[in-house]
């Protein structure tokens, strides 16, 4: 990450301008400088280095490392200690990048995790410049390592902020299933594959039957959780490999990509089962005084041709002519490779 205006490039520039002054250009502390412009560059928290690129050996680098990393400016020879000393998740692209950066003569930053000497890591921004010699080669590089740990926290809990908000955005409050606008997401997605891939999308609409009976004896409070023991359910039963939404309600709706009719039919199945498992007490449902649930079921292989909202209506029309049949039973309707033929349909 690179700020676009940030201290590292404003102490940089401030350094290089002292080094044009105060000595020669590719001389730093230690090569007969001042004790004024060590003392300058020794005190302050970014840590100033110096690469001569003939031996890839360090010349200087700043007494600070040690306090920081703990690895005494000794121990700094070349650039294998400074690669070597960088975490191995960030090695092959950092070192990649600085030095085709170097090579092209290019002022570059790099953002790196790198090793204390007690095995921990700290976050470190190096701010590289190039130095060419009078034939335009590069001579050496010089540049600052600043310790970004504190920024890099801040940034870590911003996106973490970012990514709880983006949850809640698509997502149910109550029962954590997806919410409305994550299943207009998913529906999307999934009909656009389906479309491009030729596979079978199947769809399961699920309604918590006598539901609104059910607050008025139990209140809204058992209600909630009522609705909570059933998206868990729903969720054990959709896997990991299907979407799980709150339609709405005591609606809940499964998105299953690549599914055709009798393996969507079997996940309802299995919902329903799972369901009467749970065993949740409802005295004014005539099935045996349980909470049980409708299913509307819809396979299809879409076409350029073919709604994805008119398929969504007619899984909904399904769910409704479960209801209507007694409730506690699955309505499937198949249309997987059909072109514009009459569905096929059935009841469970």
């Amino acid at each position: 990450m690179t700020d676009p205006v940030h201290p590292e490039s404003s102490l940089q520039a401030a350094f290089l301008r002292h080094d044009a002054t105060l000595a020669p250009s590719n001389r730093m502390p230690g090569d007969d400088d001042s004790a004024v412009y060590r003392t300058l560059l020794e005190s302050t928290k970014a840590i100033p280095w110096k690469i001569d690129w003939a031996t890839m050996e360090f010349a200087y680098i700043g007494p600070q490392i040690e306090a920081l990393l703990g690895w005494a400016p000794s121990t700094w020879k070349t650039v294998n200690d400074w690669a070597e000393r960088m975490h191995p998740d960030d090695r092959e692209a950092v070192v990649n990048f600085c030095v085709a950066q170097s090579k092209a003569g290019t002022d570059h930053e790099a953002d790196y995790r790198a090793l204390t000497r007690d095995g921990g890591y700290v976050w470190l921004r190096d701010v590289v410049h190039v130095v060419r010699n009078d034939n335009g080669d590069v001579e050496a590089l010089i540049g600052f390592m600043f310790d970004i740990s504190e920024r890099k926290r801040t940034e870590e809990k911003l996106a973490q902020l970012q990514r709880e908000l983006e949850h809640l955005s698509f997502h149910d409050s109550l029962t954590g299933a997806g919410n409305r606008r994550m299943f207009d997401d998913v529906i999307e997605r999934a009909w656009s594959a389906a479309l491009e891939s030729g596979n079978a999308l199947s769809l399961i609409m699920v309604d918590i039957d006598f539901f609104k009976s059910y607050n008025d004896y139990y209140g809204h409070l058992q209600g909630d959780a009522c609705l909570q023991r059933v998206a868990r359910v729903l969720g054990e039963a959709a896997g990991r490999d299907h979407f799980l939404g709150r339609f709405g309600g005591e609606e809940f709706v499964l998105v299953l990509a690549d599914t055709e009719a009798h393996a969507a039919v079997n996940v309802a199945e299995r919902c329903r089962t799972l369901i009467a498992e749970e065993a949740i007490a409802h005295v004014r449902s005539p099935h045996q005084q349980r909470v049980t649930a409708s299913f509307g079921v819809g396979t299809i292989v879409p076409t350029s041709r073919m709604d994805r909202t008119a398929f969504i209506n007619l899984v909904d029309a399904q769910l409704y002519h479960a209801k209507e049949n007694g409730r506690n039973r699955i309505a499937a309707v198949d249309r997987a490779g059909m072109q514009g033929e009459a569905f096929k349909s059935h009841s469970r």
